[in-house]
């Protein structure tokens, strides 16, 4: 069962609808006592980086975050669920995160918009579990103005050009993240969600093939899924 944690803060809805698309069963959830039942963990986030760190400060979640992060079971953090797992922040002050992985959320600098919002190019930087399904020419959907300084360029599997390399796709053993909108980034995103919510089993990506059909900006796009 994966979990999505709702904490005041996040898209979690829209979340939950893709898992329900792809036929994965998911809960929104609440409370560090509900955490026994999951075999992975979801965070969402939009918004301000120490509102959300306060956020899960005053509902006791994050002593049970990290524990969960140390039981080996799948963690998920996207948008700004991505940077609270890193060791800290600077936006509109300096506040500590998770520290789950290594690395600072800052500013993105200049020369383009702030903040990006929009669909940009995923650059995959190396080979894992999680990204098997990206050739190159994929594209999510962003909303940020600020981005990690990762601390470990290991961690990074894709990445974004928005006047800097943003850190798009981050993993280090059962800790991920994704900067944009996998809920909003059509076929691409319904296909990150589907690694996630199998990863790290990748035993059936050769022998059982689900064509999930969506809309995607305008046109119709087959997928070809995995499945045990």
């Amino acid at each position: 069962m994966i979990g999505i944690l709702d904490y005041g803060v996040g898209n979690l809805f829209s979340v939950k609808k893709a898992f329900d698309y792809l036929g994965e069963p998911s809960v929104v959830i609440q409370s560090a006592s509900e955490f026994d039942a999951l075999d992975r963990l979801l965070i969402p986030g939009v918004g301000a980086f120490g509102d959300a760190m306060e956020l899960l400060h005053d509902r006791d979640l994050v002593t049970a975050i990290r524990a969960f992060a140390a039981s080996n079971r799948p963690l998920l953090g996207i948008c700004l669920g991505m940077q609270l797992l890193f060791d800290a922040s600077s936006e509109h002050g300096d506040h500590a995160g998770l520290g789950l992985l290594p690395g600072r959320v800052e500013r993105i600098p200049g020369p383009y918009k702030i903040p990006q919002v929009g669909w940009n190019q995923l650059q995959p930087a190396r080979r894992h579990a999680l990204t098997l399904s990206l050739e190159g020419e994929d594209y999510a959907y962003f909303v940020h103005s600020y981005y990690v300084r990762v601390a470990d360029d290991s961690i990074l599997l894709a990445t974004a050009e928005y006047g800097v390399d943003v850190p798009a796709i981050v993993a280090q053993n059962n800790i991920v993240g994704m900067q944009f909108h996998p809920e909003k980034s059509s076929n691409t995103g319904l296909k990150l969600l589907k690694q996630f919510a199998v990863f790290p089993d990748q035993s059936g990506v050769a022998r059982d093939e689900k064509t999930i059909t969506t809309s995607a900006r305008g046109g119709v796009e087959r997928v070809h899924f995995a499945r045990d």
